[in-house]
């Protein structure tokens, strides 16, 4: 049976959308600037502020790796999870909609078509193939799932949405050992994530009893 805890997970994720922020233009300066002479009497200037660096994902996942508080890093977390979920593309964007809508609508295999498209059309969209994992995962389909939580995380191996879909479906296939590992793949990712800890636990707890 799929886990309730994973199916939590990938709800939320399927649920979470973010836009892009648009880059400032770059202003040309057409002269040099005029440098007035210096007056003692007045009191020196302070200068401005460098702008802050846009904020990628590469930044968010370092602020998540080195977060211990739960409640910060799942914050982190979902913002990363929406600037994965955005495209770039409105047509992608827009099937993604759809394929929610039809979720909703308990409308799967419709879903599927849409995801099919987006997979498709954009194959380097990590979260359409995170979206058709968690799909495939719903309708008990776990070898595709698989399949396609693979081709997450050769986008992008530290997709922690992705890892514990795997991590799931280990545990579905009562293959202990192999969760063991994909949960700790989630942890050295997102070390606050209290699902991942616990089931690290229970799982180490589990085969220790075994004797393994």
């Amino acid at each position: 049976m799929p886990s309730c805890a994973f199916f939590a997970f990938a709800v939320q994720a399927i649920l979470l959308t973010g836009l892009v922020a648009a880059l400032p233009p770059h202003v040309r300066a057409e002269t040099p600037p005029v440098t007035e002479p210096a007056d003692e009497s007045s009191p020196a200037k302070t200068p401005e502020a460098a702008p802050r660096a846009e904020i990628t994902v590469d930044t968010l996942l370092a602020d998540l790796k080195r977060e211990s508080d739960p409640r910060k890093a799942k914050r982190i977390s979902a913002d990363i999870v929406q600037r994965w979920t955005d495209s770039g593309s409105a047509t992608a964007n827009l099937l993604m909609q759809w394929s929610h809508k039809a979720v909703e609508d308990k409308k799967q295999a419709l879903a599927l078509d849409f995801l099919d498209q987006v997979t498709t059309l954009f194959p380097d969209y990590v979260e359409g193939w995170n979206r058709r994992a968690t799909l495939h995962f719903l309708r008990g389909n776990l070898g595709a799932s698989m399949a396609d939580i693979n081709r997450v995380l050769a986008i992008e191996p530290r997709h922690f949405g992705a890892l514990s879909g795997m991590a799931a479906i280990f545990e579905a296939d009562e293959n202990d050992e192999l969760a063991l590992k994909a949960w700790e793949k989630v942890l050295a990712v997102y070390p606050a994530n209290r699902q991942a800890q616990e089931k690290v636990g229970d799982l180490a707890d589990k085969l220790a009893g075994r004797g393994i």
